[in-house]
């Protein structure tokens, strides 16, 4: 995983630590290979600091003003801690708070947890946290609005954007292609998008919204990748094709597929598992 950060290690990465050099110079971006004629500007609005990982304020294509907002980000982020593998968790009360931040990438307010509506590390890697105000609320006291999940797949070559609250840092890269499985340690994630190696992303960046910039939708959410080369260990994840086939790609980072969540939001921003479409796995 792009792991979250404990106290030790965050204290680390302060101190200057020679691996992590988003310290040194926030509020950059690498260079994007996309025309920049055809590209939105992505900033930092609608993004959010956990205390251990990002996250966004999403709304699904059929959200509603006054539904109570979501959260998104990855269920490895969970203040409980890692969901087992298989293990789904639902409805779950919570008062985790969030600092949301502007587009300059400062803080402007602090929104609040009301439960993990949905969490899972089991084919894909999500949490996704019920606020206590709405769209319209967070919008009229903060002049923030939500970030929208693209119902359709992300393609292949398409210019993205990793978009992270906590390091307050945006990469920018392509999407190079999909892994049909990737296994980390216990878990196994379905269709996974795998990055150019523009997009070098870091532990604290875990669940940062991954944003296509032709549409300045969300078509990902951030998790993991390779750091020292290792076979399907935590920290190294490893691709396997439809024929077992295991491919180790070092340095490479990897994201899960946020338009399978869409089928899953129902009327009253309600995570509704029975939906016709929805394939998120069920407890």
């Amino acid at each position: 995983m792009n792991k979250p950060l404990t106290g030790a290690l965050l204290s680390l990465l302060l101190l200057g630590a020679a691996a992590t050099p988003a310290v040194a110079a926030p509020n950059t971006a690498t260079s994007a290979s996309a025309p920049a004629a055809t590209a939105l500007a992505v900033d930092f609005a609608g993004t959010v600091a956990l205390s251990n990982c990002s996250g966004s304020v999403v709304r699904a294509p059929g959200s509603q003003p006054n539904d109570l907002a979501l959260v998104l980000s990855n269920g490895h982020c969970l203040e409980s801690g890692f969901p087992a593998a298989g293990e789904v968790v639902r409805d779950r009360p919570s008062n985790r708070s969030f600092s949301l931040l502007n587009s300059a990438g400062s803080k402007v307010g602090t929104l609040r947890a009301s439960k993990i509506a949905y969490a899972t590390m089991t084919d894909t890697d999500i949490s996704i946290y019920q606020l206590t105000r709405t769209y319209a609320q967070i919008q009229s006291q903060y002049g923030i609005t939500a970030l929208t999940l693209d119902g359709a797949r992300p393609a292949q070559g398409s210019a993205i954007k990793v978009v992270s609250g906590y390091w307050k840092r945006i990469y920018s890269c392509n999407v190079d292609g999909f892994a049909y499985r990737l296994k980390e340690g216990d878990w196994t994630w379905k269709d996974s998008v795998r990055y150019t190696s523009a997009c070098n992303t870091i532990g604290g960046t875990s669940g940062s919204p991954v944003v296509d910039t032709a549409t300045g939708k969300v078509v990902a959410v951030n998790n993991t990748g390779n750091e020292d080369g290792a076979r399907c260990t935590v920290n190294n994840p490893c691709e396997v094709d439809q024929n077992g086939n295991v491919t180790v790609r070092q340095g490479i980072n990897y994201a899960q597929q946020t338009y399978i969540v869409v089928p899953c939001i129902a009327p009253g921003n309600r995570i509704d598992l029975n939906r016709p479409g929805c394939a998120l796995p069920k407890p």
